[in-house]
């Protein structure tokens, strides 16, 4: 029989962690002899298919042992593979990792995919490990500002962004006003984030995706976890609903620093009866019915709080605001070859307001709440194809502002609730492609459509007078306005060898909903606006090119990408409008329209392994914006383009017990606008603004270092053994290094402390930057000076972290 009559079969399975049950995301899987295979997909399945004959199947994840089986493949076979974590070489003292050259043989452009321990090692704020802080040390990726976790990617705007958990849209992923972001650390398993190349399976964002999986919980044992820091705790619980089939996981964080501040209050002060806390929940549970069907359940509850009360004013102020998703996912194998998982996903954001001051009460409102029904799948067909499809329906409500307000029993009427509803929907088709050795490629197509429905009312408006007209009324699920359009997606990498690569993407997206906000940060006060009559979907076209290379046998990792984006109808506030005057109002008719551009370079240098590990990266970018109705008609910087941006990261297990870690940062300042001039007119003091964003703030720098240390749990053993001989009288008989003593004696537990310090040299970056009058224009001593508020002088904090 020659080669080609021989037999084609499949091997498939799942990979998964041997000492937890939790399915391994993105591991490698490969036959030895043909250096060829994939990855598993996000629930940790994977299919090869081979022609027939004797093979060695391995598989390799970071941080495990590598996994070795010799196999005669003359039938289908299924292998399920559960992977050991990997030793430490206790003389050496250094972690081993995975060598992995996915940096060079993926079609993946301008994706990065990090673990949570590479991100527990890095100092983090106030103690408070963070999953959108940490992107932010990435090339491409923007921080909107001091200790804030919003961010922007290659020129995109916030809301461009797609922030998954487990699927379910975060519309608003920051607590404590952007400090901190609502992602638990404890209960991620996995971040991915794409900055270009976008495959056809997302949509609905132009800038980028970041895809965080929630653990699914220890199906061996039950464990528990946490830390006590200086302004938050957090504790975690997970175990077995039913060994080895079913497990949950729940976890649970809230700050305290209003409790803790309330005691030292003096009596009377408004901090006395004020706070400003955050607290979330993250739970899910797992159960595998079958070899071929699993059922997932899993869910996300925040809030944030803020009070104030100053009872000799009789003035009271509740904001709060927060996330909710819901997830049920079906996972099916319908045979070796073709997967399926179908996702039921509710999603919820809301921002609350109220005030009330001597009987007078005024609440406002605003959200956005999302069903989603999707289904995709995995069909591996050949070892060269990996083709995904599925189709995805979105129905969506939209409240952009409601306002409510009464004096004593007098209630003001504002009209009706202004809602707007719409479906929005999807279909698409990929195939990852290998056409030689050499050449691979991702193809992929996506057609949306977009439809606002009714009731709706559009307020028809005077272009001069600015007064409503007219009134068109749209009855329930009436159509208002609808759109569609093909989606092409295309990545390419060409191997020029087994340790560089040449990639370049293509990206076309359209995204139908827009974030309205007038401040340069993400704030709980922007609301969500769809598409309407008005409105027109985003739409953004980004090319990207790089060269990627690994060096030392795959130890470090480096590439160079150059990116060029293009946008249209993207969206401003008039000048002077304020989100409080769309009441009785549509939203949309005090928007402008503009288009924007973004190009830049971003290098990348990373080691993975050794004592000492991290990266380097530096940007240097433009993000410019035009708008006929802003700036004159002139062309301008956007609010978040940075020319250069650097980031140090740094990791150094010095042995055992400590570790050492640091971060510098440096960004050029944002654009701001400034005042120009001052003068009089009939007595009145007017003040004259430059160009929209054309005063730079200075720049900014900061450096961060923390230190981590581990108790010597072999020391406290043998201590606790010398007790347990003592306890027995068995001093003369039995010598403590030969003695075996059952695990269940000794209850495991593990703890750390970590150490860390924020702005280490006490830099004074401008927060914000504000203009104050001096003087009397009357004598002529009137003097402008432009001061500036900074938020954070040097900052150390102290974090105990336990697991047991």
């Amino acid at each position: 029989m020659n080669a080609q009559d021989k037999q084609k079969y499949t091997i498939s399975g799942y990979v998964k962690d041997a000492s937890n049950g939790e399915y391994s995301i993105g591991a490698n899987v490969y036959v030895k002899e043909l250096l060829k295979g994939g990855n598993t997909n996000q629930y940790g399945f994977y299919s090869i298919t081979v022609e027939e004959g004797k093979y060695h199947l391995v598989v390799s994840y970071i941080g495990y042992e590598n996994f070795e089986k010799e196999i005669t493949l003359n039938k289908d076979t299924r292998i399920n593979v559960e992977l050991k974590p990997s030793a430490i070489n206790a003389k050496e003292v250094e972690v081993t990792s995975e060598k992995s050259d996915k940096n060079v043989s993926s079609s993946s452009v301008g994706t990065v995919k990090l673990e949570m321990e590479e991100i527990k090692k890095i100092p983090a704020f106030l103690g408070e490990v963070d999953v959108l802080k940490t992107i932010q040390l990435l090339p491409g990726v923007k921080s909107s500002g001091e200790g804030n976790t919003g961010f922007y990617v290659r020129g995109g705007g916030p809301d461009q962004n797609l922030i998954l958990l487990d699927e379910a849209v975060v519309y608003n992923a920051s607590h404590l006003l952007g400090f901190f972001s609502v992602f638990n650390g404890d209960a991620v398993k996995s971040i991915n984030l794409i900055k270009g190349g976008m495959p056809a399976q997302y949509g609905g964002r132009l800038a980028s995706v970041l895809d965080i999986s929630m653990k699914e919980g220890n199906n061996k044992q039950f464990h528990a976890q946490g830390g006590i820091g200086v302004i938050a705790s957090r504790l975690t619980i997970e175990g077995p609903i039913k060994k080895d089939t079913g497990s949950f996981i729940v976890s649970a964080r809230r700050t305290y620093i209003d409790v803790l501040a309330k005691p030292f209050a003096k009596p009377g002060s408004t901090l006395k009866n004020s706070g400003l806390y955050f607290y979330d929940v993250n739970a899910k549970i797992n159960y595998r019915l079958s070899d071929k069907d699993r059922i997932f359940m899993s869910g996300y509850f925040g809030r944030d709080i803020m009070t104030f009360v100053d009872k000799p004013a009789q003035f009271k102020l509740n904001v709060g605001w927060g996330n909710g998703t819901g997830v049920l996912r079906w996972n099916h194998l319908f045979n070796d070859k073709l997967f399926m998982n179908t996702s039921a996903i509710f999603s919820n954001y809301d921002f609350t307001f109220g005030a009330e001051q001597s009987g007078f009460e005024f609440n406002l409102f605003s959200g956005i709440k999302d069903w989603n029904l999707k289904v995709d799948f995995g069909y591996f067909p050949t070892i060269r194809h990996e083709i995904k499809f599925g189709v995805n329906y979105v129905f969506h409500t939209f409240t952009p502002t409601s306002v409510s307000a009464k004096q004593n029993d007098t209630e003001f009427d504002f009209g009706p609730i202004k809602r707007q509803k719409a479906h929005e929907a999807a279909i698409y088709l990929s195939d990852d492609f290998d056409v030689t050795d050499k050449l691979k490629i991702h193809a992929g197509l996506r057609y949306s459509y977009f439809m606002q429905i009714g009731p709706f009312d559009r307020y028809i408006k005077d272009p001069t007078t600015g007064q409503t007209t007219n009134t068109i009324h749209y009855t329930s699920n009436q159509k208002v306005k609808d759109y569609g359009g093909l989606e092409p997606r295309f990545n390419m990498r060409y191997s020029i060898n087994n340790k560089s690569s040449v990639k370049a993407s293509y990206t076309y997206n359209l995204q139908y909903i827009h974030l309205a906000s007038l401040s340069a940060v993400t704030l709980p006060t922007d609301i969500w606006v769809p598409c309407s009559e008005l409105v027109q979907p985003q739409k953004g076209a980004q090319y990207s090119l790089g060269y990627f290379r690994n060096f030392f046998d795959n130890s470090y990792e480096a590439s160079v990408e150059v990116y060029y984006k293009t946008l249209k109808n993207q969206i401003e506030y008039k000048d002077g409008a304020l989100p409080g005057e769309s009441i009785n109002d549509n939203a949309d008719n005090q928007f402008v329209y503009g288009t924007g551009e973004a190009y830049g370079i971003e290098l990348f240098l990373k080691k993975r392994v050794g004592k000492l590990n991290g990266w380097i990266g530096y940007t240097l970018s433009y993000t410019k914006r035009n708008f006929p109705d802003l700036n004159y008609g002139k062309e301008f910087y956007a609010k978040y383009d940075r020319r250069h941006d650097v980031s140090v990261v740094l990791s150094y297990d010095l042995s055992k017990k400590w570790t050492f870690s640091t971060i510098w940062v440096y960004g050029t300042g944002n654009a701001i606008t400034i005042p120009q001039s001052y003068y009089f007119i009939d007595g009145n003091f007017v003040t004259e603004y430059g160009d929209r964003n054309s005063f730079r703030m200075p720049a900014y720098h900061r450096l961060d270092v923390s230190a981590t240390f581990t108790p010597d749990r072999t020391k406290k053993i043998e201590r606790r053994k010398k007790r347990v001989i003592k306890r027995f009288g068995l001093e003369d008989k039995v010598d403590v290094a030969d003695i075996k003593i059952p695990r269940k004696m000794f209850k495991d537990f593990e703890s750390s402390w970590n150490f860390s310090i924020f702005n280490v040299y006490n830099r004074h970056n401008p927060y914000i930057v504000y203009f104050a009058n001096e003087g009397s224009v009357y004598d002529g001593s009137l003097k402008i000076k432009a001061k500036q508020v900074y938020l954070f002088p040097i900052l150390p904090s102290v974090t105990w972290n336990f697991k047991f």
